[in-house]
């Protein structure tokens, strides 16, 4: 019996798929089979019932798991007591917003490449309810998303706040306008789609505000969002730091709410059972880096 032979039974058992946990622990589905087949010879009980399409715990492997488990977790505290020092190396897949990819990420990527020369980040941009997915099955290692999870398997920790305005094109609306019920059923808004984190606060706000939105216009890309408003189609609630250089160009102009917006929390996400060191540099890292003021860096060039 090894580690790593319980590593590939726990994770297989966990993520419910040899294929998805054979990607976690970066070796083929076949060293992964391998090592689970040499562990029930080891022990002389079958853990896993084959016989259907999807591979199920057999009992002798539903009693193993919280043991394995246990293992697993007093090697990571061997580990973290002492190699404090441990070189962190392989691959660590991130989830981003559209959002971040454009302000901080890029700098937090040479950072963790000057602090971990042979770690690569594979970064993959997409919506919260896709990337919370993908780390509750192990596919991303980590995220950093809105809005709240339901999920018991995943662990979110707030690390970022930011301060959102609701938009407009200035052929449309006049700066300092404020958005009260009347005004705002005048107008259409361009808001992310429902499986953005975005769509809860928007709600939220408007259930508070008594708002009955008359026409939301439903994109999953802020460049759209932004395009859209800036071509006056809409009003939009946007990251009102991260659009300063379209205000100050006159393409949009900062409008006022009764109640106004509230600020939206950002969070590091993680499986719950995922205790690698790995994971814990990398959200030190992204708290570190970790700004949404900074606007786009095609905009600071001059264009827009």
């Amino acid at each position: 019996m090894t580690l790593k032979q319980l590593e590939a039974f726990y994770w297989a058992a966990t993520l419910g798929t040899f294929a998805i946990a054979a990607e976690r622990l970066h070796v083929t589905q076949s060293t992964l089979s391998k090592r689970i087949a040499e562990l029930e010879d080891s022990l002389g009980n079958a853990l896993f019932d084959r016989s259907g399409q999807r591979a199920q715990l057999t009992p002798a492997g539903t009693a193993l798991l919280p043991r394995v488990r246990a293992m697993l977790d007093l090697e990571n505290d061997i580990r973290e007591t002492l190699a404090r020092g441990e070189v962190i190396e392989g691959r660590c897949h991130v989830g981003i917003s559209e959002l971040s990819a454009t302000t901080w990420f890029p700098a937090f990527v040479a950072a963790v490449g000057q602090q971990y020369p042979l770690l690569q980040i594979h970064p993959q941009v997409g919506l919260t309810k896709e990337l919370e997915r993908l780390v509750e099955r192990g596919k991303l290692d980590c995220a950093v998303v809105t809005g709240s999870s339901v999920s018991a398997d995943l662990h979110c920790e707030t690390i970022a706040e930011v301060d959102f305005s609701w938009m407009a094109s200035p052929a449309r609306l006049k700066r300092g306008t404020v958005l009260d019920a009347a005004r705002m059923a005048l107008h259409p808004v361009i808001a992310s789609s429902v499986d953005s984190g975005l769509a809860e606060p928007l709600q939220a706000w408007a259930t508070h505000a008594g708002v009955q939105l008359r026409e939301v216009l439903p994109c999953n890309s802020l460049t759209t969002i932004l395009a859209m408003t800036v071509a006056g189609m809409g009003i939009s609630f946007l990251p009102r730091h991260y659009v300063q250089p379209l205000v100050r160009r006159k393409m949009l102009v900062e409008l006022r709410s009764d109640p106004p917006l509230p600020t939206i929390a950002y969070r590091f996400i993680r499986r719950r059972d995922d205790t690698r060191q790995l994971v814990a540099r990398m959200r030190a890292a992204v708290v570190q880096e970790i700004d949404f003021d900074m606007p786009n860096p095609l905009w600071s060039a001059g264009s827009v």
